[in-house]
């Protein structure tokens, strides 16, 4: 289950592209429409998602030029745990399990390490 968000998250874009890309009109079947209409706003939501993402990951990019200059390591252990901890909690307010805001964080961690280790001279 590791990677399933990252497949979820690619399969959703690939679902948006591909539907943008068919030209498709919605139904006019209600039931259809409804959930035409539903998934628009779940394309919308995606887009800000990755929108979000990459501010975050922006931030990441200067953090790593400070660890970089400073000769701190991109791992940190006890921030992370913090980070973790924190997203459980809030992910718990939303209905979000601890397993996936884990595998969620693991994931957008594993990305600003390769960011910042990118980074290091």
């Amino acid at each position: 289950m590791k990677n399933k968000f990252i497949f979820l998250i690619i399969a959703l874009a690939a679902t948006a592209i591909a539907h943008n890309a068919a030209g498709q009109s919605p139904s006019k079947n209600p039931i259809d429409t409804t959930l035409e209409s539903k998934r628009k706003v779940i394309d919308s939501i995606d887009k800000q998602l990755f929108e979000v993402l990459g501010a975050r990951e922006r931030v990441v990019r200067e953090i790593g030029v400070y660890k970089a200059q400073h000769h701190i390591a991109p791992l940190q252990a006890a921030r992370f745990q913090k980070v973790l901890e924190r997203g459980i909690e809030a992910g718990k307010k939303e209905g979000l399990s601890a397993e996936f805001v884990t595998e969620l964080l693991n994931a957008i961690h594993k990305e600003s390490l390769r960011i910042e280790e990118g980074i290091r001279p």
